[in-house]
C-alpha cells in the first residue's frame, strides 16, 4: 500500500466532561497528523551478553497535528468542555477621534451597534506616543475613561493642540454577531472531555483509517507569524475504552 498525503483527522467528543452539543469536527486544511505508538521493552539477562528474554511492558498511543482552519468549539468540545456563549467581545483598534471641544469627551460608539467593554489605550495619531491613562482631570497627554459607557475625556489642552486620538477598545457585538465564547473556570484535577480520532487517508483506490477510541488533548496552541498563517498545534494522547479497546486499523490492501 502506498499511501500519500496528511488526509483527514476527524474529532469525536464521546465521554468524560462533554460541552452542551459536543460536535465531530474535521481539523481543517490539515497540514500533518502523527500518530505514535511507543512501548516500553524490559529485557532479561544472564551472566551472558544478549538477553534471554524480552518482554513488551507499557504502550503509551501519542499523536499531534497541524491543522489551520479553527473553530472556537473545538477548544470546547475538545480541550476544556465547559460552557460556552454565542455573544462574543471584537476588537477595534486606532479608531480615529479628534479631541471635541468642552466637555472634551469621546463617546464610543461601536461598529453594528455593539456596546462598549474595555478599554485598550489610546495613541496620539500625529506622534505615536501613547496617551496616559489617568483616574480623572486628565492634562496634556493623559484621558481617563468610564468603561461602563464608553465615555473617554480628555484635556483643553490637547483640544487647542488640535490633537487626533486614536483609541482601541473591545467591544460586545451587536445584533447579527455571533460566535463562540467561552470562559475557562478553575476545575477539579481529571475534569476534561475524551474524544475519539479518526485519521482517515485515501489515495488512488486505496484507504487506511486509523481510529484511536478514547483520546485526552495534551496540549493546543495557536503560533502566530508575522507573515505567514497560523497554523495550530493539536497534541492528545490515547487509552483504553471501557471495553479495553485502544485502537483499531482498517485498510483495504
Amino acid at each position: 500500500m502506498i499511501l500519500f498525503g496528511a488526509g483527514t483527522a476527524v474529532i469525536k467528543p464521546v465521554s468524560g466532561n462533554l460541552s452542551a452539543n459536543p460536535t465531530p469536527q474535521v481539523l481543517g486544511i490539515l497540514q500533518d497528523l502523527q500518530i505514535d505508538i511507543s512501548r516500553t521493552i524490559k529485557t532479561l539477562y544472564g551472566q551472558l551478553q544478549s538477553p534471554v528474554a524480552i518482554a513488551s511492558a507499557e504502550h503509551k498511543y501519542t499523536g499531534k497535528a497541524k491543522f489551520a482552519a479553527m473553530f472556537g468549539k473545538q477548544w470546547c468540545d475538545y480541550v476544556f468542555g465547559q460552557t460556552t456563549s454565542p455573544t462574543i467581545k471584537l476588537a477595534a483598534f486606532n479608531e480615529s477621534h479628534p479631541i471635541p471641544v468642552t466637555p472634551f469627551t469621546v463617546t464610543i460608539a461601536p461598529p453594528g451597534s455593539g456596546v462598549f467593554f474595555e478599554d485598550l489605550g489610546v495613541v496620539n495619531a500625529a506622534t505615536g506616543i501613547p496617551f496616559v491613562r489617568v483616574a480623572a482631570a486628565p492634562i496634556a497627554g493623559q484621558y481617563s475613561v468610564t468603561e461602563a459607557t464608553g465615555v473617554y475625556l480628555f484635556s483643553s489642552a490637547d483640544n487647542v493642540a488640535g490633537v487626533v486620538a486614536l483609541i482601541s477598545y473591545l467591544y460586545v457585538g451587536g445584533a447579527g454577531v455571533t460566535g463562540v465564547s467561552m470562559t475557562v473556570t478553575n476545575q477539579l484535577m481529571g475534569f476534561g472531555p475524551v474524544f475519539e480520532v479518526n485519521q482517515v487517508i485515501q489515495y488512488n483506490n486505496q484507504s487506511a483509517i486509523i481510529r484511536l477510541f478514547n483520546c485526552v488533548c495534551s496540549k493546543i496552541s495557536i503560533p502566530t507569524k508575522n507573515t505567514d498563517f497560523v497554523i495550530g498545534d493539536f497534541e492528545f494522547e490515547a487509552f483504553a475504552n471501557a471495553a479495553g479497546n485502544v485502537m483499531e486499523l482498517d485498510f483495504n490492501q
